[in-house]
């Protein structure tokens, strides 16, 4: 799907309709990441950013982004910009996840995930994402650092 993930972004991200249906797309492959309705604004290899909207739906009891809310975009960019960015010979799960809350989010943040090249495919290894979540006085609210398990596709 690397391949494809990209190709299809190159080829509807260029307006805000596209990137809505291709956000849509990558909701129905992945239908848990809906819940936050995501919109992915940019896509390459070693790189994904996910805007996400403050709305009722996904605020806590003090009216800002609710930490799992963001934990899920961050997983979305993390997983995205890993999926463009490693070999298609090769497949990748979510490990583990480290979070930090670094302040109130509020309005409309923007996750920006960055993965480094894979040097060596021959093995197994562990990559890791690291996630920014910004507002939109490009204010660092929260930041995470994504595990992911790499490995050859059987």
């Amino acid at each position: 799907m690397a391949a494809n993930a990209l190709v299809m972004f190159d080829k509807l991200g260029g307006s805000g309709l596209g990137r809505w249906f291709y956000s849509r797309i990558i909701c129905w492959k992945a239908p848990y990441f809906g819940s936050i309705a995501p919109s992915i604004e940019a896509l390459e290899a070693g790189r994904c950013v996910v805007r996400l909207r403050q709305r009722r739906s996904i605020q806590n009891h003090i009216g800002s982004v609710h930490a799992i809310a963001m934990c899920n975009a961050a997983e979305l960019a993390g997983g995205m910009a890993t999926e463009v960015t490693i070999p298609a010979s090769m497949r990748w799960i979510p490990k583990g996840m480290s979070v930090r809350y670094l302040k109130k989010a509020l309005g409309v943040l923007h996750a920006t995930a960055r993965v480094p090249a894979i040097t060596d495919s021959s093995g197994s290894q562990e990559l890791h994402a690291l996630v920014e979540v910004r507002n939109a006085a490009d204010e660092l609210v929260f930041d995470a650092d994504i595990t992911m398990w790499v490995s050859a596709k059987a």
